[in-house]
């Protein structure tokens, strides 16, 4: 009777589980279906927006960069008014130039770009948002996917591809995201040449260079999300009917 009611009780389990899956597999479709139909979209109508606003424009990309606040000391010569014998030593051994020893800046911090800032604040919650949408269309298609059989895969081999072609989305959202630490310590770096070398201005054009450069890219990454979108809206769109029913195609051209 243990036995009996051991085994009742396992199956009772299971039997949850496999509704609990049910009900998770029909409430993933039904996001999807209304991601494609009603969201989608409305992504791209926003993203164009964005394009658009005075934030991204590059008309003037000379507009995000700011001072650094670390100001150039007085050289030896003008503090002790003539030629002193560490200029001498320089002159005799160049190759020992190692630069100011940097132990606090006269200005304090130096703070991020934040103008800079402000645009990654913005533009990464549309790649966090683009990798949940790949992610939940991945989803949707893998439960589409039918049990492999012999001939008439032509509807999973277009499943497949856009599997293939989603993951790539993904890839690059994530890369994207990436690009925003990359851009700090980049930028971190020169800062800290700045100070070491505060005489020297192309390490302070470097900096102003590489703030321009990263409205550039981010500009460039509102765009590719947007082209992202827009592709596979219409990558989908295009193929819905063998996405969703791959084995009810071709069946005719058999008999």
């Amino acid at each position: 009777d243990s036995l009996l009611q051991e085994k009742t009780h396992l199956r009772v389990l299971m039997d949850g589980s496999t509704d609990q899956l049910a009900e998770y597999k029909e409430k993933l479709c039904k996001e999807a279906e209304n991601l494609l139909t009603n969201i989608l979209p409305g992504r791209v109508r926003e993203l164009e927006a964005l394009l658009a606003s005075p934030e991204l424009s590059v008309a003037k990309p000379e507009r995000v960069v700011v001072d650094l606040n670390i100001p150039v000391p007085p050289s030896e010569e003008v503090k002790n008014g003539g030629e002193t014998d560490s200029k001498k030593r320089k002159l005799e051994k160049e190759d020992d130039l190692e630069g100011s020893k940097v132990y606090v800046l006269p200005g304090g911090v130096v703070k991020t770009n934040p103008n800079i800032t402000e645009l990654l604040r913005v533009v990464k919650p549309h790649l966090r948002q683009l990798v949940q949408d790949t992610n939940l269309l991945k989803m949707w298609i893998s439960f589409m996917i039918p049990k492999i059989e012999d001939g008439n895969n032509f509807g999973v081999s277009i499943q497949e591809d856009t599997l293939a072609e989603l993951r790539t989305v993904e890839s690059e959202a994530l890369a994207y995201y990436d690009q925003a630490a990359r851009y700090h310590v980049t930028r971190a770096k020169l800062i800290s040449r700045v100070g070491k070398f505060p005489h020297i201005e192309d390490y302070r054009a470097s900096v102003a260079e590489t703030d321009e450069k990263e409205l550039l890219s981010l500009r460039l990454v509102v765009t590719e999300v947007k082209n992202h979108y827009s592709t596979l809206y219409d990558l989908i769109m295009k193929n819905k009917e063998k996405i969703k029913k791959p084995r009810s195609f071709n069946q005719a051209s058999l008999y």
